[in-house]
């Protein structure tokens, strides 16, 4: 059945958080900021949070500098899913993808459609793993990341969710 299984032990885990957008500053970054309080509220720990321009050199950098770093379990980015020329963020993450998880977006893009109909598809979230990070790709917009968060990666974060969720397959991603 579905759901939290109250009796195993809780795990926190580490999440990055990186914002992607030209005009965002640590004062408006109101996307970054509802994934930072509802990681906390969730248990987990903030290990860096990062505000880069829409520059998918910069970005890759800075998602392989965070893949490489054993201490962080997942990365999330917010920004740059669109489809315009300066969208790259997409491009950045599956570049480095070992493993796509094409099903965190067309579950996310589900979810955003009974939201704002048919506008999702110009949605490109998407999700991944790198050298055993899972990497997560949102829109820009508050109301995506606590669609993403809400309604799937608190799950999927979660040990405790059944009948499966991401975190219990963390010591496995990396074996061949």
């Amino acid at each position: 059945m579905a759901g939290i299984d109250e009796s195993k032990p809780f795990v926190s885990i580490n999440i990055a958080v990186l914002t992607v957008s030209d005009t965002r500053t640590a004062a408006n970054d109101t996307s970054g900021d509802v994934l930072v309080s509802r990681i906390k509220e969730n248990g987990h720990r903030v290990f860096d949070r990062k505000i880069l321009p829409d520059d998918q050199g910069a970005l890759s950098d800075q998602l392989a500098n965070w893949c490489e770093n054993p201490e962080i379990d997942v990365i999330i980015t917010t920004g740059g899913t669109g489809v315009t020329g300066r969208d790259v963020t997409v491009e950045a993450h599956r570049a480095l993808y070992e493993k796509e998880i094409p099903g965190f977006g067309e579950l996310f893009r589900w979810i955003s459609f009974q939201k704002i109909g048919t506008s999702t598809v110009q949605s490109r979230a998407t999700a991944g793993v790198c050298k055993g990070t899972y990497m997560f790709a949102l829109p820009g917009s508050t109301g995506a990341c606590k669609d993403a968060w809400d309604e799937i990666l608190t799950y999927q974060l979660d040990i405790r969710h059944r009948p499966c969720n991401f975190v219990e397959l963390m010591p496995r991603l990396t074996e061949r």
